[in-house]
């Protein structure tokens, strides 16, 4: 028996109340997410993990495809809603009455995505192609579409930046993070990415919201493209929406543990950069920068 637990609740309830944090209502199914993304998973690669039908049988597809839209759908306007209900955004809470009522087109915005999936697919051959021309460990197509934690990353990227693009928030940010969980490999869906993009092992790559990335570059693990500081408005707020992380032009490599920093920061086309380098300022193309080790003898 807990003696405190009137107490507990009370507290509790106070809590949820007075925090800042404000604890509002969400339709919104982080499940559904998920499964809406294995669901799109099978369409991009059919066969292997979609039925090998969606290949030849149009019926069979249109079907598949018709659910997804009608799920998604129904999670965006369900995101909308909570997003404008719990926003802390002046602009967006003085018209939250109206806000909160607005079908906001969420099955226009399904349509648009769904529509995006032919060049997503062309995008995602390219990426799997990438990845078979970078690395002589891997014998298959089929190996790097199975077993690469970096496809799957990247497909979700894909997914998620075009929701983005098209002014969907939390949705996106739900798609990328269970791509975090899986893989190791945080990808904000803000990141724009070329073609022919290949992460090598992936574990503890990071890519923040304003990068840019061209076609042809190949990243290896413990990667961060990331901010170099943040910046405040008068009263000490963080100015959002500027950009603050780094672009990285075609045909660059940027081997394990490197770290890259600043919205100014271009890395230019045909660059290699060493292991575990540091960089806050832009390099000129097809510039090789590496870190002298330091050894101690003892």
């Amino acid at each position: 028996m807990i003696t405190q637990l009137p107490q507990v609740v009370r507290r509790l309830q106070q809590e949820f109340q007075n925090n800042p944090i404000k604890t509002s209502p969400s339709s919104v199914n982080r499940e559904t997410i998920v499964q809406l993304m294995d669901d799109f998973q099978q369409v991009l690669f059919p066969g292997h993990f979609g039925p090998q039908e969606f290949v030849y049988n149009p019926t069979t597809l249109m079907e598949h495809l018709g659910s997804i839209h009608w799920t998604l759908a129904r999670q965006i306007h369900d995101s909308e809603d909570h997003e404008c209900c719990a926003s802390n955004d002046p602009e967006t809470k003085k018209n939250d009455a109206h806000c909160c009522k607005r079908f906001k087109e969420s099955f226009k915005i399904a349509s648009q995505l769904i529509e995006k999936l032919p060049t997503i697919r062309h995008m995602l051959a390219h990426d799997v192609q990438a990845a078979y021309d970078g690395d002589p460990a891997t014998g298959s197509y089929e190996e790097i579409i199975l077993s690469y934690p970096g496809i799957y990353a990247i497909m979700s990227h894909r997914l998620a930046h075009e929701l983005h693009t098209l002014g969907v928030r939390l949705i996106p940010r739900i798609m990328t993070e269970h791509a975090h969980n899986l893989t190791g490999i945080d990808i904000h869906p803000g990141a724009t990415i070329g073609s022919h993009f290949f992460i090598d092992h992936g574990t503890g790559v990071v890519i923040g919201e304003t990068c840019e990335i061209g076609n042809h570059v190949k990243v290896y693990q413990g990667v961060t493209l990331g901010a170099l500081s943040f910046k405040t408005d008068e009263v000490g707020n963080l100015v959002r929406g500027t950009k603050r992380h780094p672009t990285i032009e075609d045909h660059v490599t940027i081997y394990s543990g490197a770290t890259i920093l600043g919205g100014n920061t271009v890395i230019g086309e045909g660059s290699v950069i060493g292991g575990n380098v540091w960089l806050i300022q832009s390099v000129p193309a097809n510039s090789k920068i590496i870190s002298k080790p330091a050894i101690e003898w003892r």
